[in-house]
């Protein structure tokens, strides 16, 4: 399965993400170099949206649209998602998901929510119903399952438990995987001290992520234009070769640690 756009064009490799600080234009910038993934947690980035709805204006049938709601109530769920639609003027949203399932979630009531976002599709008001989490298990049951088009889960250089269950299942299911926290919130960025080379730029993990053929697209969330161009070589790069591969592991393993960070060890 592939995401597409209404004319059927392939989503890009890289989607770009919504954040408070961004620099105006971006949306623009980021489309006119070819990604046509725009995604969003919530209607407080003016910016972003305000741009997004002048794209969408003139080439919706170019873009995909995506967000989705922590919320685990049905009515508040359909009032966002009724906002939305009214925001950037959209008759339907692309993607749409259930967002950070996680193990303290009543699964029965998340599964009522995925219904209701099926019942939406139907109508034609949703084109993909996905769910988000950082949990390997509830990832692996919701793939087994069949509950959602489109799954995105955190996965980076450290965070790579992944690659053992979440992305073999999606690929198997043919479910297109988007991943999110390719920086691991920026700290693969910063070095460690016992790495004696260079650490990865953002494009690097960009690319590490896109490696694997499970991952479909890999979010970005630049705060300047000048971040995102960097970022965009990786739109044009070549994949990265075994070595490269292994250089990095090596490297988000020192940036993991032992794991005992409270994020980590609370999202297994």
């Amino acid at each position: 399965m592939q995401l597409t756009t209404y004319s059927g064009q392939k989503a890009s490799i890289l989607g770009l993400a919504a954040q408070q600080q961004m620099e105006a234009e971006t949306v623009a910038v980021a489309f006119e170099a070819l990604i046509n993934y725009f995604f969003f947690y919530n209607l407080d980035c003016e910016n972003f949206l305000s741009e997004l709805k002048l794209l969408a204006a003139t080439k919706r049938e170019q873009v995909l649209v995506a967000t989705g709601s922590e919320n685990r109530e049905i009515s508040s769920l359909d009032r966002y998602l009724n906002s939305v639609r009214h925001r950037l003027d959209v008759d339907a949203v692309d993607v749409f998901f259930v967002e950070y399932v996680s193990p303290d979630d009543d699964m029965n009531q998340v599964r009522a929510i995925l219904d209701e976002l099926r019942s939406q599709k139907e109508k034609g008001l949703i084109r993909y119903v996905g769910i988000t989490t950082h949990n390997r298990l509830i990832a692996i049951e919701t793939i087994a399952r069949g509950e959602c088009d489109v799954l995105m889960h955190r996965y980076n250089m450290a965070h790579r438990k992944v690659e053992e269950d979440v992305l073999p299942s999606a690929q198997k299911a043919s479910i297109p995987l988007v991943a999110f926290t390719c920086t691991r919130w920026g700290s693969l960025l910063n070095g460690h001290p016992h790495w004696h080379s260079k650490p990865p730029t953002a494009a690097d993990c960009y690319r590490y992520v896109l490696s694997h053929p499970a991952v479909h697209l890999a979010l970005t969330a630049p705060k300047t234009r000048q971040q995102l161009a960097q970022n965009l070589s990786v739109l044009h790069a070549s994949p990265l070769s075994p070595q490269e591969i292994v250089h990095w592991q090596e490297y988000g393993d020192l940036i993991y640690g032992t794991g005992q960070d409270a994020f980590d060890t609370q999202w297994v």
